[in-house]
């Protein structure tokens, strides 16, 4: 990593994360590219991206646990991987595991004693959290009984155990049934709602939509595009069209006025930054005569975006 001494901007406080040209390779693999982020405190922040794009390296180098070919990272305002740091990070890795023999409440203890937690405060902090994943009754259950929405639950309050400033979420609700997806938004929502930042890696677009504040797109290790979801996705509107005569003239005018056009036969989609924008865009199609059957606009969702960032190529 560059050495060289931390600068006014590498560590301004309204940041939980700030990357800077990021960079890790595996001998000739290059796994992160050139990875700029910056994540505010107290967002629930999206990473997303297509299998192999940098996203479980770029968690792993934020949480010191590898170290990067080039580049600087901070988190919480110091270097990457500082110890005093970690005392403030909770981390649910995608692949986990725990000692089977463990009942759920010796695990939290287990981890409440790695991070220092006093003991008075460890002894209130576990039934509250097992209370809040709904595995009280399961207190004293070994968990190579436990199945493996449970052991999610389990490693989600493991994550919180010491009330982190920062918690990274890799695949929160995998393996959840309906019921326990919600329990991770809302239990989300409520660290949000005490000043938390949460950074969430998730292949689940649907919950990520309902869940983040903003979210970042990267591929081959870097970021294409930073977006905040609540305004954009009120916004931006796919248009579906089936219409007849359209000149070559006319073709080329829409496609300045809307992005992504595409024309197969006699239908159109493209994108329009708005619905506002609709009305301007059938009066300039009619006045170009042309022959307009169906106009459908649809509300641009996370999967509509992630593909028209990222591309058909890069799914999932």
């Amino acid at each position: 990593m560059n050495s060289s001494p931390v600068s006014q901007a590498s560590s301004r406080p309204n940041l939980a994360i700030e990357t800077r040209i990021l960079r890790k390779t595996f001998g000739s693999k290059v796994a992160v590219r050139r990875l700029t982020l910056e994540v505010p405190r107290g967002e629930v922040f999206g990473f997303l991206g297509p299998n192999g794009a940098g996203k479980s390296t770029s968690i792993k180098m934020l949480l010191g646990l590898i170290t990067p070919t080039r580049g600087e990272a901070f988190v919480l305002g110091s270097r990457a991987g500082d110890v005093s740091v970690r005392r403030k990070i909770g981390f649910l890795p995608e692949h986990f595991r725990f000692y089977d023999w463990l009942t759920a409440a010796e695990l939290l203890d287990v981890h409440g004693r790695l991070y220092g937690m006093p003991r008075p405060r460890l002894r209130g902090r576990i039934p509250e959290l097992l209370n809040e994943v709904g595995l009280w009754p399961h207190r004293e259950k070994r968990l190579r009984d436990f199945s493996k929405g449970m052991l999610q639950r389990l490693g989600l309050a493991q994550a919180l155990l010491n009330e982190p400033d920062l918690i990274f979420l890799d695949e929160p609700t995998s393996g959840l049934d309906p019921a326990g997806r919600k329990l991770v938004r809302d239990t989300i929502k409520l660290q949000r709602d005490r000043g938390a930042t949460v950074f969430l890696n998730s292949h689940l677009l649907s919950e990520v939509e309902i869940t983040c504040d903003r979210v970042a797109f990267i591929k081959h290790g870097e970021v294409l595009e930073t977006r905040r979801l609540g305004t954009l996705l009120e916004g931006e509107v796919t248009v579906t069209m089936r219409a007849r005569n359209v000149s070559p003239e006319a073709q080329a005018a829409l496609a300045h006025r809307v992005s992504s056009l595409q024309v197969t036969g006699d239908h159109l989609t493209f994108y329009v930054p708005s619905g506002d924008d609709l009305p301007a865009i059938v009066r300039f199609l009619v006045s170009q005569n042309v022959d307009v059957y169906e106009f459908t606009p649809q509300r641009l969702s996370l999967e509509d975006l992630f593909l028209k960032i990222v591309g058909k190529d890069g799914g999932l």
